[in-house]
């Protein structure tokens, strides 16, 4: 170090011994800086790529059928096309009219069971009454019912009739094996042309197609030639 005032050159004197001149320079010896240091990544450290559809994707290389499987073998989702769509609807729509067409026949079957059961609770209470029909009949060809119990009678035959009894059986009708029982073959006619009922000797009853009792009849056929 120069004075100025005299030109000569001075040196720097050392602080005396145990100052804090002295205890600073010694740590400023001692200390060393440390630059911060980047830190770099290598590629054992980059983060994983992600294999798939995407890396070809960005690659621009043709996918392949196995680029469409992930990891574990499944198929990687796309979204459906029109086709896929198309096939879906009609499969839904068919899957519709099946359960329709089962309803609409599951219906059926239960008006015709309902239909059933009702006929076969008619036929039960009906049937026997078709005797006391009979007695009636007999009654009324003879003369034999009285002002009472012709109104009775009457009234007997309404109330069957309503509930769906019904009286068949006419001298003249075509013979039905299936609503006629021919008690007697009486000969020719040559006024019929088929074999016919001659004589009702009881009415038949029947309810709805059902029939309680056949007519039991007489029966003539066409004349032979």
């Amino acid at each position: 170090m120069t004075d100025r005032r005299t030109g000569k050159s001075q040196q720097a004197t050392s602080p005396p011994a145990g100052s804090f001149g002295d205890e600073a320079a010694t740590m400023a010896n001692e200390t060393e800086v440390e630059e911060p240091v980047a830190q770099q990544h290598t590629a054992a450290e980059a983060p994983d790529d992600i294999s798939g559809v995407e890396n070809f994707i960005e690659e621009g290389a043709p996918l392949e059928p196995s680029d469409l499987l992930d990891d574990d073998g499944a198929d990687v989702e796309t979204a459906p096309d029109a086709a896929q769509l198309q096939q879906a609807l009609a499969e839904r729509t068919a899957d519709l009219q099946r359960i329709q067409a089962e309803y609409v026949n599951y219906k059926r079957r239960v008006d015709r069971d309902r239909e059933l059961v009702r006929e076969n609770a008619t036929y039960t209470a009906l049937a026997p009454i078709v005797e006391v029909l009979d007695t009636i009949d007999r009654a009324r060809e003879h003369g034999e019912l009285e002002e009472g119990f012709r109104t009775v009678a009457d009234q007997l035959e309404r109330v069957v009739a309503n509930a769906g009894l019904v009286k068949y059986g006419e001298p003249g009708d075509a013979f039905d094996p299936r609503l006629h029982e021919a008690l007697s073959h009486i000969g020719e006619d040559p006024d019929v042309e088929v074999t016919t009922c001659k004589v009702i000797a009881k009415a038949g009853y029947r309810i709805g197609q059902r029939v309680v009792r056949a007519a039991q009849v007489l029966v003539v056929d066409p004349a032979s030639e």
